[in-house]
């Protein structure tokens, strides 16, 4: 029963903090699930924002119901996905009641301004974690890197399927999976 509070507190706490979202949330979940209480190994993390990507629904919801289900089942992924959801919920309710009324006002529109620029920060941070994790096995520049060519192929080739090629979401994974196979088979 402890698990179950803990993940449902950590994961509130989680939701409150996360401005900006899915991949904005990550170096948070990261950070509590890995680090402050290590339910998870770096890899193991890794696997569920994986796992994570190929679900549908939004990322910090599929991240924190995963995170809880392996930790304490499904009591543990209500707990997690609860708590995370529950501070977006009543945050978004109060907000669209305040912008309703203020949201025309030069110090509100400031204010929003600085909230994405710090998304994109955290956004960026996300990114290379993974970056990190997925080319060099490591989370940290301070830990020793070593490279992964298999997986800078794969990376170059589905960026260049993004962009260049218009490849979807759901065509990519299922050739990233068959790519992997073949070279870490």
């Amino acid at each position: 029963m402890n698990l179950i509070l803990e993940l449902f507190f950590t994961f509130l706490k989680i939701g409150l903090f996360s401005i900006g979202g899915g991949y904005a949330t990550l170096p948070l979940i990261q950070q509590q699930a890995v680090v402050v209480h290590p339910w998870l190994t770096l890899q193991e993390f890794t696997d569920i924002i994986t796992l994570s990507q190929m679900t549908p629904g939004p990322l910090a919801v599929n991240t924190s119901t995963f995170v809880g289900m392996r930790l304490a089942g499904l009591a543990g992924a209500i707990a997690a996905t609860g708590g995370c959801v529950l501070c977006g919920i009543l945050i978004s309710l109060g907000l669209q009641r305040f912008f309703r009324r203020n949201g025309d006002q030069k110090a509100v529109l400031h204010l929003l301004e600085t909230l994405k620029s710090a998304s994109v920060g955290l956004i960026a941070a996300s990114a290379a974690t993974i970056v990190l994790i997925a080319l060099f096995g490591v989370s940290s520049w301070k830990q020793p890197l070593q490279f992964n060519g298999s997986a800078l192929i794969l990376f170059a080739l589905s960026l260049a399927a993004i962009v260049k090629g218009k490849l979807g979401p759901v065509p990519l994974l299922i050739l990233s999976a068959l790519a992997g196979c073949f070279f870490y088979l």
